[in-house]
């Protein structure tokens, strides 16, 4: 979870800021890059949950051979 917490939190500060400072000062630029960094943060997030998924699911089958 802590991997989560740390794609997360700079992930918002990045919005966060962006949009502050398009804001401030209407360059769509920063609009994009808000665009850019929700889509790619949402697919990490999507794979590393997918990753816990995986390893609930499959740790009951592998852990008697290990």
């Amino acid at each position: 979870m802590i991997l989560v917490r740390l794609l997360l939190f700079p992930a918002l500060a990045a919005i966060a800021v962006s949009l502050f400072l398009y804001m401030i000062k209407r360059d769509p630029r920063y609009l994009r890059f808000v665009w850019q960094v929700a889509k790619f943060t949402l697919l990490v997030l999507i794979i590393v949950f997918l990753l816990f998924a995986a390893e609930r699911l499959l740790m009951p089958a592998v852990a008697p051979l290990l």
